[in-house]
């Protein structure tokens, strides 16, 4: 965001080096979004520093229900708005999905130290103990 104005720019994986960081790779679907929005939320209250860690969520927006691409788009910028400290990556032909080769209609949670060597990998709704498994990861290597 800049000056309030969505200003949309090219991304690429390099991006995510320098700060320990959760990657949440969701479909564009409210379901997939749901999934994991117990981490989000511990993750939120535990207030970890801006300068050492950064969230980025990535929307596969190729992979949402017909006729809904204009709201999932919505959704990512009122995400943007809200958190506007993290990262919002909308991937519009669902590159990322198939280059990761991610679960259709899910969440992946991924977490990475800041030379982006990836700590830990799920597909899916996390457990309460992979909840606290993710928060355990992301203090250890700030």
């Amino acid at each position: 965001m800049q000056n309030d104005d969505f200003n949309y720019l090219p991304w690429n994986t390099e991006l995510l080096l320098g700060k320990v960081r959760v990657i949440q790779a969701i479909a564009g679907r409210s379901g997939a979004k749901a999934m994991n929005a117990p981490l989000m939320e511990a993750i939120t209250h535990s207030k970890f520093p801006e300068d050492k860690y950064q969230t980025t969520t990535i929307v596969n927006q190729d992979d949402a229900i017909w006729g809904t691409s204009s709201f999932v788009k919505s959704s990512a910028e009122d995400g943007k708005e809200e958190f506007s400290w993290s990262s919002m990556v909308l991937d519009q032909q669902g590159v990322v999905a198939k280059q990761w080769q991610l679960t259709p209609k899910s969440s992946t949670i991924i977490v990475q130290d800041k030379t982006g060597r990836v700590l830990f990998n799920q597909d899916g709704e996390l457990t309460e103990q992979q909840i606290n498994q993710v928060l355990q990861l992301i203090k250890q290597n700030l």
